[in-house]
């Protein structure tokens, strides 16, 4: 059997690393509630569990892999120019190892040649996880577009994009991408800025180096905007530093996480001023007292922390014993990761600011990410990033018990903005609020954000953790369907948890898309549960229900219908009054089928927002300004309209909202049976 070098030698090593450590006691809550606890659910294979390693140990095996990298690349079948750059390890309770490298080519970074290589306790290879299975090659590395180019490109690029007060914030540097197709010689800009709502931008634009065109661009910080009625966590117990006579908030318990007060202080400057007070007492739980901001934001800190070290074993995002630090009072709207400043910002806006524990549960899972698979925000791997975020933002707050903010399905439900909507994101039906989409699909796959792609995760997540059909959980009514009619069985919430982190973490990478996060959590099933185990199988009907990959008893699946498009011309009025654009539909017999897919092509407002009207007066919300992102929108998004007769008067209705820009209007859309 092939091994990788040296690891034979370092099996008992890598044993005698694993350090038993004190978990830090869970965060008291006056009049707490417990988790709601549910059936036991199916038990892990102990072996497939994470360990613990001790920060020396952590070390010395990064260093043995970097000193076996050479080898390790010649084990991989990798050319004479590339390199591998060791950047994590994990180790199995069976002694399983998954090391975590980066990729250089010629001296230039690989841009989506991430890999994870997995060995046994002996050093045995078990396989390896790549971000791309194409060649790494470029006929040369030396860019014929100069650095003056792409930076005048970059930054008109941000200028587009909304960024106001765009800087270079670094020099470009030469890259290879290979996150999409064939590998190409690229720059790599990062414009730093605000956005209009005066929140921070870390632009990322890629351009290829040969032709000038720009390849992809991304903001790196990672942004969440809720809607919805507020209420805090209630009185808590939070772990804070005493210095003589003077409190801070630093939790030396929960790697001396800080929360800053940043009022008048722009996000990029600094981390604003530690929080401090007289008498350890901290907050009155309304706006009127400063501290109450900080300490849902601490708070919410220290139970995202708990989560992780009781149930995955994690302790910090880096898994470093790092606590991060929080920041809050920022002019700018929502809250929002930056690795920059290894740090969540919650900003002001609204009547109750984003401080709520799956606000700050999603914030702090794109550090995870950023640490683990660095899911790129190009394509589908965006949504399941964003995904991410929702998932572990609901197992977060389960296991907080919190009486006050009792966990659910649902993400930003407590985040209020003037009671635009009731909550931002519902993992039982995605689409209900309007945001994402309840099922995968390739022209919905190619032509969308990653945050209306992150639907079918979330829909998979829930449907895995309670399976399909009515409930009510914790006192919120659920009622998930399937895009295949088919019911699913749940493995339960605890499975799912595990499983999705061990995939994030053992088996994803840069360029994971839907297709790979199914064999991805289907691994993951299998090293916790066993191959073709109950819970191996349910996880595989899961994704079937979202129509990611097939299960047993798919029915034939339906061919494509006929397309109806209306082309006309239609103005946005002045709020609140709503302009309508109609299809008349004939000749369809039956229903509509559950992927009723919408082609939409607005202009000017990207803050409109937008339903599909059926027949019968049913409105289905689309996903529209924070949804859509762009001005003008042109792109493919989905509702289930299996409910309703396809023949009939459907109607595109769109209202201006108090963001709008003037002289906005439909200009097309298409209805795709």
């Amino acid at each position: 059997m092939r091994r990788f070098p040296r690891r034979a030698s370092a099996a008992g090593a890598l044993l005698a690393g694993v350090a038993l450590i004190a978990v830090a006691v869970p965060s008291g809550t006056a009049g707490a509630a417990p988790a709601r606890p549910g059936p036991p659910g199916p038990q892990p294979r102990a072996g497939a569990l994470p360990v613990k390693l001790a920060p020396e140990r952590q070390a010395e095996l990064l260093a043995r892999a970097t000193a076996d990298r050479a080898g390790t690349a010649t084990a991989l079948g990798l050319g004479p120019k590339e390199r591998l750059l060791a950047r994590s390890v994990l180790q199995d309770a069976d002694g399983s190892v998954h090391t975590r490298y980066e990729r250089t080519y010629d001296g230039l970074p690989v841009l989506g040649g991430d890999l994870v290589v997995h060995t046994t306790a002996s050093g045995a290879a078990k396989g390896v996880t790549k971000a791309t299975g194409a060649r790494i090659a470029v006929p040369r590395t030396t860019p014929a577009r100069g650095a003056a180019f792409v930076i005048k490109s970059s930054l008109a690029t941000a200028k587009e994009q909304g960024t106001e007060r765009a800087v270079l914030d670094k020099k470009p540097r030469a890259v290879v991408w290979a996150s999409s197709g064939r590998p190409v010689l690229a720059w790599e800009t990062v414009v730093r800025g605000t956005l209009p709502d005066n929140g921070p931008s870390e632009l990322h634009v890629i351009t290829d180096a040969t032709t000038g065109a720009e390849l992809y661009s991304y903001d790196a910080v990672k942004r969440y905007t809720g809607v919805g009625h507020s209420r805090h966590s209630g009185q808590v117990a939070l772990d804070t530093s005493r210095f003589g006579t003077l409190h801070n908030m630093t939790d030396t318990v929960r790697g001396s996480h800080r929360t800053y007060d940043v009022t008048g202080v722009w996000s990029g400057d600094g981390p604003g001023r530690l929080l401090t007070d007289t008498d350890g007492v901290w907050g009155d739980g309304t706006s009127a007292s400063k501290q109450t901001d900080a300490v849902d934001a601490a708070y919410g800190a220290q139970v995202n922390w708990d989560y992780f070290a009781q149930v995955h074993g994690r302790y910090g995002v880096r898994n470093d014993g790092d606590g991060a630090s929080s920041r809050v009072h920022s002019t700018g709207r929502g809250a929002y990761w930056q690795d920059s400043c290894f740090c969540v910002t919650h900003g002001n806006e609204g009547t109750t600011p984003y401080t709520s524990i799956d606000v700050t549960a999603h914030e702090l899972a794109h550090g995870l990410i950023n640490n683990t698979a660095k899911l790129s925000y190009y394509g589908e791997s965006g949504g399941l990033a964003e995904a991410t975020g929702d998932i572990f933002a609901a197992a977060v707050e389960f296991h907080a018990g919190n009486s006050h903010d009792v966990g659910d399905y649902l993400t930003g439900e407590k985040v209020d903005i003037g009671g635009l909507n009731k909550h931002v994101r519902q993992m039982d039906r995605p689409s209900a609020p309007g945001w994402t989409a309840d099922y995968w699909h390739p022209r919905i796959a190619s032509s969308t954000n990653g945050r209306y792609m992150a639907g079918p995760a979330v829909h998979w997540f829930y449907l895995a953790s309670e399976g399909s059909g009515a409930k009510t959980i914790n006192g919120v009514s659920y009622d998930s369907p399937t895009h295949d009619t088919l019911p699913v069985t749940p493995i339960g919430r605890a499975a799912a948890e595990r499983i999705w982190y061990r995939a994030l973490t053992v088996y994803m990478t840069s360029t994971t898309d839907y297709a790979g996060a199914r064999a991805a959590t289907l691994a993951a099933a299998a090293d916790l549960y066993g191959a073709n185990s109950a819970v191996h199988l349910n996880v595989r009907d899961a994704w079937g229900a979202v129509n990611v990959g097939t299960r047993p008893g798919n029915p034939t699946p339906r061919p494509p219908g006929p397309v109806f498009t209306n082309s006309g011309d239609v103005p946005l009025p002045t709020p609140p009054a709503a302009a309508e654009s109609p299809i008349t539909v004939t000749g369809v017999p039956g229903n509509a089928p559950s992927i009723l897919l919408i082609d939409l092509h607005t202009v000017g407002d990207p803050s409109a927002r937008l339903e599909l009207v059926a027949p019968d007066g049913t409105a289905y919300p689309l996903a529209s300004g924070g949804g859509l992102e762009n001005s003008p929108y042109i792109g493919t998004v989905a509702v289930d309209a299996s409910s309703e007769t396809a023949n009939g008067t459907w109607k595109l209705r769109a209202r201006s909202s108090e963001y709008s820009y003037p002289g906005g209007y439909i200009n097309s859309w298409t209805l795709s049976f």
